[in-house]
């Protein structure tokens, strides 16, 4: 699936109808090495509402960026913090995820950050913000790709969760 195809902007049933804001998919299944690398961290997720998980914004946060008519939307990692969750463990899936964040780029913004999704849309929605606080990213989790009705009706049975990430 494209970037267009796991990116939405749409209003999630359990923040209500009039909460719209972007969405973003997570694929369990998949080998990229970004998307398993924020699987890792969403354990240390902290549950509110039955199924949303608040992360902490060291832990793993967002990043919109406006180009033109595209809005880009970035999830970021504290870089110290996935070394801390990869170490110790010798299977080659976590050798595999070591290796591939020894070579991420260091964030502009942040020395220690690294970029491990980015995910960009054709869409004249501006996040929201409020005392300079910008809108979350909401990232929602599943196996395999899916469309977005099929990732809510999930998260309704309970077979995905979402998460909340702060945006900058």
């Amino acid at each position: 699936m494209d970037d267009s195809a796991r990116a939405w902007i749409s209003a999630i049933p359990p923040f209500g109808p009039d909460d719209v804001g972007v969405l973003l998919s997570l694929d369990l299944t998949s080998r990229d090495p970004g998307e398993r690398m924020v699987a890792v961290l969403l354990n240390r997720g902290h549950e509110g509402e039955e199924g949303v998980f608040s992360l902490l914004p060291f832990d793993l946060s967002a990043r919109y960026e406006r180009t033109g008519g595209r809005l880009a939307v970035s999830v970021l990692a504290s870089r110290q913090v996935l070394v801390d969750d990869l170490a110790g463990d010798t299977d080659d899936d976590r050798a595999a995820l070591r290796a591939h964040l020894a070579g991420l780029p260091r964030d502009a913004a942040d020395d220690d950050r690294v970029t491990l999704l980015r995910r960009e849309l054709v869409t004249d929605f501006v996040p929201a913000e409020r005392d300079g606080v910008k809108q979350p990213v909401l990232l929602i989790d599943h196996p395999g790709p899916a469309p977005l009705a099929e990732l809510l009706s999930g998260f309704e049975r309970g077979e995905s969760g979402i998460a909340v990430l702060n945006a900058d």
